[in-house]
């Protein structure tokens, strides 16, 4: 006769159930703290302007101003909002393209190709990342001026066509946990290096071109420091940009409108994040292994 285990698994649940239940009570908390800035700011979207900072410490507003979105969408400097969501998406999808191609050709070329210097120019590549972007700026800017790409796009989507120092980084790592042995049954069967990387390693890696165009997406359109350089039209500026032109100096500025449209501004990141979440993971938590 076998012996009654229930007892004993009943006795490790209630070991087990409280330190679940406390696990997530922390997890929560932790949560709603982090997401206390961002639920402030939706909740000052339905406020007066006038009164958002006096009653800053309450989450529920008096009466709820719904016309601070369509105060918004109108614009500011003669241009709708529409026009500021149009010029975000066009440099960041050229910049994510451009990022994301170019970083796999050249992590490929690391992970896969021998040539002379391999090392130091990989060692090249990483130093750059130490690089702070505002030693670049000065330089880069005397450069684009005198070829005249000053007010335009150019200056912030065509460098990102050369590569970008993470992105290949995390890509070499990913390749590197793929098999040479594809590689090599690959070129038995005729296939060059473009073919080997087009037909084998490309779809392999996808996971890591996922999450690096992910990141390429968040930094560019949350980048504020290339427009404000390189862009000095109106009808140019992106969505970062634009939000700055809500804020006045001189008279007062229209915060409740500003707020509206940075809740717009976050649904794009916010839909690419719930969507994408799963290549995030996998793409770091795998770029490591080898």
């Amino acid at each position: 006769m076998e012996p009654d285990i229930r007892p004993t698994i009943e006795k490790k649940r209630k070991k087990i159930r409280p330190k679940k239940i406390l696990f997530h009570l922390i997890t929560s908390i932790i949560a709603i703290i982090m997401l206390y800035p961002v639920i402030w700011l939706i909740v000052s979207s339905f406020k007066e302007s006038s009164s958002i900072f006096v009653t800053a410490h309450s989450l529920i507003p008096e009466r709820f101003i719904w016309t601070n979105y369509a105060d918004g969408w109108q614009g500011i400097a003669g241009q709708s909002f529409g026009t500021f969501i149009k010029n975000s998406l066009i440099i960041v999808g050229l910049s994510t393209i451009g990022a994301v191609v170019s970083s796999a050709l050249i992590a490929y070329g690391f992970a896969r190709i021998q040539f002379k210097g391999k090392s130091f120019w990989f060692a090249c590549m990483m130093v750059t990342m130490m690089l702070p972007h505002e030693v670049l700026m000065i330089p880069q800017y005397i450069i684009f001026a005198k070829i005249g790409w000053i007010n335009s796009f150019k200056p912030i989507v065509v460098p990102q066509f050369f590569g970008h120092a993470f992105f290949i980084f995390l890509i070499v790592q990913f390749i590197r946990t793929i098999p040479v042995e594809l590689d090599e049954a690959a070129r038995i069967d005729g296939c060059g290096r473009f073919s080997i990387f087009f037909r084998i390693i490309l779809p392999l890696i996808t996971p890591a071109l996922a999450t690096s165009a992910i990141f390429s997406f968040y930094w560019k359109w949350e980048d504020l420091i290339n427009p404000v350089l390189y862009l000095n039209k109106a009808e140019l500026y992106p969505v970062s940009l634009a939000l700055k032109l809500f804020l006045d100096t001189e008279s007062a500025s229209n915060w409740g409108a500003m707020f509206a449209m940075s809740v717009v501004s976050l649904l794009p990141v916010i839909l690419i994040f719930f969507v994408f979440q799963k290549y995030i993971v996998e793409g770091i938590s795998t770029s490591g292994l080898k």
